[in-house]
């Protein structure tokens, strides 16, 4: 869900000119997960700009206030959203914690680093949204704690069905700071894609686990 278009596109200019975010619709990349995708995000490139990793942490800060009111804890999920929670945390003065996506194999076993107390109000930080997966199961660690989550906040989300299903299911309230509509906006105003372009990134939108495939049977 966005809230404010200017702020959002924005956000996609930046992350295009500092190639976060690369769309490559005739020379797709490969996931992790073995999707086929027009479209590689790494927000982790925000942090080496100082101009737009102030921009995005402000944005994050005015509307974690607008839309969950001032947490007792910020936290960060594994690994993209350390940095970007941390630097939430300094400025509104809160505490920090960061989710792991797993247990520690050794030590303490904590899925939860840092101090969090049952009861603790939360805002999750997230860099990117994709399936939902890994945002679900840092909000399900915080909650096996006894504590509150508010909702969470990522800076861009592709918008899946299968996201959004994730989060209605979880009970958890979800907003991002771009999104794949705004981005795709951005990319076409800014010439970095064509009109010839668009149905393909929306064929991929409504079915990435084919997309390739059908790539594929159509040259």
């Amino acid at each position: 869900m966005i809230k404010n278009e200017e702020a959002a596109l924005k956000i996609a200019e930046n992350l295009l000119q500092i190639k976060a975010i690369k769309i490559q619709p005739n020379k797709p990349f490969t996931w992790a997960s073995g999707w086929k995708s027009p479209i590689y995000c790494d927000n982790r490139r925000t942090l080496s700009y100082p101009k737009v990793r102030t921009n995005i942490r402000q944005l994050f800060v005015d509307m974690i206030m607008a839309e969950f009111g001032k947490p007792d804890v910020i936290a960060g999920v594994a690994t993209g959203g350390i940095a970007q929670g941390a630097l939430v945390a300094q400025e509104m003065g809160l505490p920090f914690v960061y989710i792991r996506s797993e247990a520690k194999a050794h030590g303490l076993g904590n899925v939860i680093e840092g101090v969090i107390e049952s009861g603790q109000s939360v805002v999750v930080i997230e860099d990117l949204i994709s399936t939902g997966g890994s945002s679900i199961k840092a909000v399900e660690a915080l909650r096996k704690e006894r504590c509150t989550v508010k909702g969470l906040i990522s800076i861009f989300t592709y918008g899946f069905k299968a996201a959004d299903d994730a989060f209605k299911k979880a009970k958890c309230k979800a907003v991002s700071l771009c999104d794949y509509d705004v981005l795709v906006k951005q990319a076409l105003k800014s010439n970095y894609i064509t009109e010839k372009d668009l149905a393909s990134l929306e064929s991929w939108r409504k079915n990435p686990a084919e997309w390739g495939v059908e790539l594929k049977s159509t040259k």
